[in-house]
């Protein structure tokens, strides 16, 4: 049951990625894309129905880490305290800069909400990438599950890590290639004319950029992280997930050059899938490896909950996990197509 939960976990933080990732990667574009004010407004009206319900899979993924692994939600909550409130920060600074942007029409507000919103935006992709680097990389455990890592010690992983050294930091600049990319697709997808094609040209430009920063923190994740090698090698089929991340690469570059603007941004879901697919078999049993050397990290067995709570608790997961899969159909099929000016507002709801 533990396992079947580690995948759950891992499910609603993947959905998280793709679905926030497209509109935290438009945001990081603002600037780049859309050069005039109605092309700013037409790039919030294409993540204007949906992008605060993207943000539900965050919760969702936080309460179910919370229910079904309270012990790693307790020591990753203590030890990340300052990046987390980092994130936090940043997200409603984001969300007010998005709400707020045409509430007071002024010269001064407008431009000074577009900063925060596509700052927020890029500082979030980054932050993400680099807390999932940690993740990767292992944290100091204590023999009580528990850590405390500054932001930065020597730039070096290794028993006394920082938050931030050079493999974190390289996972926090693919993360950003790779979102980019993602939230240029979006653009694409739903946009048109000019705004279309400079989207388009960010996406191929960030699509060099995923897939040489990818190749770089596969082998980088091979050397720091010993588990990722073992179940790889261990596991034979476990490499269909790093072959989704490199088939939903390469889709994505055929499917722009051949116009095929939907296939090119599922595409970019494929990649992503594959890579945090690829990140949680590697690192399986563990869910926070100890970087120390010393214990032996928190696993799918040790940070779990008892086993009737998960049991009972899957019975009310699933029904709820389909309601919200129901709502996110309904609003994507009824936001369908190209966004206009037509009858836009604010965050064009």
């Amino acid at each position: 049951m533990e396992t079947v939960w580690f995948c759950l976990v891992v499910l609603v933080l993947t959905m998280y990625v793709v679905l926030d990732g497209f509109d935290l990667g438009a945001g990081a574009l603002h600037f780049l894309v859309a050069k005039t004010e109605q092309e700013r407004r037409l790039a919030l009206r294409a993540i204007g129905p949906v992008w605060d319900g993207n943000e539900v899979w965050l919760l969702v993924a936080a309460g179910t880490l919370f229910f079904a692994f309270p012990a790693l939600y307790a020591s990753a909550f203590s030890g990340f305290y300052l990046p987390l409130m980092i994130i936090l920060w940043l997200l409603i600074l984001r969300g007010i800069a998005i709400e707020f942007r045409n509430h007071i029409q002024s010269p001064a507000w407008i431009p000074l909400w577009d900063t925060i919103y596509s700052g927020a935006s890029l500082l979030l992709i980054f932050v993400f990438g680099t807390a999932l680097g940690n993740v990767a990389r292992g944290v100091p455990l204590d023999e009580n599950g528990r850590f405390f890592t500054p932001l930065w010690t020597d730039l070096r992983p290794g028993p006394d890590p920082g938050v931030m050294d050079w493999y974190t930091l390289s996972v926090g600049v693919t993360a950003l290639f790779a979102m980019v990319m993602h939230g240029a697709l979006w653009l694409n997808l739903k946009t048109e004319s000019k705004l279309q094609a400079r989207a388009q040209r960010m996406a191929i430009a960030a699509w060099a950029g995923t897939g040489i920063w990818t190749a770089i923190i596969t082998f980088m994740t091979f050397r720091v992280q010993p588990q990722v090698a073992a179940s790889m090698s261990g596991h034979v089929w476990g490499w269909i997930f790093p072959l989704l991340a490199v088939g939903g690469w390469i889709g994505v570059r055929l499917f722009l050059r051949s116009g095929r603007e939907l296939q090119a941004f599922l595409a970019s879901c494929g990649y992503i899938i594959g890579m945090m697919s690829s990140v949680a078999f590697g690192l399986y049993p563990y869910v926070l490896p100890d970087i120390t050397g010393k214990g032996t990290g928190l696993t799918v067995s040790n940070a779990a909950a008892q086993a009737d709570g998960l049991w009972i608790g899957l019975i009310w997961w699933l029904p709820g996990m389909l309601l919200v899969t129901g709502y996110f159909i309904f609003v994507y099929r009824h936001f369908a197509g190209k966004v206009s000016t037509v009858t836009e507002g604010s965050t064009g709801r």
